[in-house]
């Protein structure tokens, strides 16, 4: 009897798969490791907010499993006489920095090749970087 039944949902599943006319989509269905929006909060969320947290503080749900502590992003003016950083953390965003432990390498772990391979000339891209460097700035304390 389960076995019939298991019949009954394989074929099932498979005529679904197979779709209209027998025909196969030849649309990709993976997830994309590219965040569509070009809102700068977006992208945080999208790219950042993982190991630094939905409020920037270092506390995201992967943080425990780096090596260090990620850094508290609402303190970088703070940790910059006041002022933000704006060059320095476009350039950190596009090509990592070695001296961050928890990086282990000059990329970020997980997006720093995606970021530093983006061509800085496409509009979209850099649209997409000054709008999360702003986003950053505007979570400053």
């Amino acid at each position: 009897m389960m076995l019939k039944g298991l019949m009954a949902a394989g074929f099932v599943i498979a005529t679904a798969s197979a779709g209209a006319g027998g025909q196969r989509s030849t649309v990709d269905i993976s997830p994309s490791l590219a965040n569509p929006s070009l809102v700068g909060a977006d992208t945080y969320a999208f790219y950042c907010a993982p190991c630094h947290g939905k409020d920037g503080k270092g506390r995201g749900p992967v943080a425990e499993a780096l090596k260090a502590l990620p850094a508290d992003l609402t303190t970088l003016a703070a940790r910059n006489g006041g002022a933000f950083p704006k060059d320095r953390v476009r350039a950190f965003v596009t090509a990592g920095d070695r001296a961050i432990p928890a990086h282990g390498s000059p990329a970020m772990p997980v997006w720093g090749p995606t970021f530093s391979a983006l061509d800085a000339n496409d509009k979209v891209v850099s649209v997409r970087i000054f709008n999360v460097v702003a986003y950053l700035e505007s979570i400053q304390q």
